[in-house]
């Protein structure tokens, strides 16, 4: 059993906006080194795409890969569940040291039951949409998760255009949720497109390739933050 302690989302939400690296970029050949290279650069959240082959077309790591990831740092982990079956496997990324685990309403129409292990578990509990998914779809979830994530691509890729037509739904959701929850978005996330979705409501920014594709990590998460923080106040 892990002996990390989940860190409180509260603690994450004095710290906002954040820039959360997408972990699908990351150099799998140099992990800790990479690991490493973000935290000196100032990141506050990691995000792990954990990905089945089967919910999406796509492969990526699981409790394995982060249990090892887990022994190089003390940075938080939201582990996002792009995953058909997500209850089956929910204790093994909790026994690995995720902090948040978020999964797909797509994956599980009823989330409550889930939702409510995630959090009695310690975790922070959240709840991921597909571009196409409505807000409507999450209603029964109000009051029982701590973190919506907005896809502003189709899961299972990265490098994909953001989609900024998924920008009324964060607003939708936030009028739906109130202000405790934290408002994420994944997809296509760069200096081109991170002060729209911050007007819209966007606290977390899931970050690869504008990330992972520059040559200082710091720079770019700054420069992204600082967009952001601008489109925050303006609006």
């Amino acid at each position: 059993m892990s002996s990390h302690q989940p860190i409180s989302l509260q603690t994450l939400r004095q710290k906002l906006p954040l820039i959360a690296p997408s972990m699908l970029k990351c150099d799998f050949g140099n992990l800790q080194r990479d690991v490493q290279l973000l935290e000196q650069a100032g990141a506050e959240l990691l995000h792990l795409d954990v990905m089945d082959g089967h919910f999406v077309p796509n492969l990526s790591y699981g409790p394995m890969v982060i249990e090892r990831l887990r022994e190089c740092t003390a940075l938080p982990f939201d582990a996002h569940l792009m995953i058909s079956d997500p209850a089956k496997y929910l204790d093994e990324y909790i026994r690995v040291g995720c902090d948040a685990i978020t999964f797909h309403i797509e994956a599980v129409p009823d989330p409550v039951e889930l939702l409510r292990r995630i959090r009695s578990a310690g975790c922070g509990a959240g709840l991921a949409l597909n571009p196409g998914t409505p807000a409507a779809a999450v209603e029964a979830a109000v009051g029982e998760c701590d973190l919506l994530l907005v896809m502003s691509v189709e899961p299972g890729f990265g490098g994909q255009k953001f989609q900024p037509q998924v920008l009324p739904k964060v607003h939708q959701l936030r009028e739906m949720f109130g202000p405790e929850v934290l408002l994420s978005i994944d997809g296509g996330i760069g200096p081109k497109t991170i002060a729209e979705a911050a007007q819209a409501g966007v606290e977390v920014f899931v970050a690869g390739s504008s990330v992972f594709d520059e040559p200082c990590y710091e720079t770019a998460m700054r420069t992204m933050r600082e967009l952001a923080l601008s489109a925050r106040s303006s609006g």
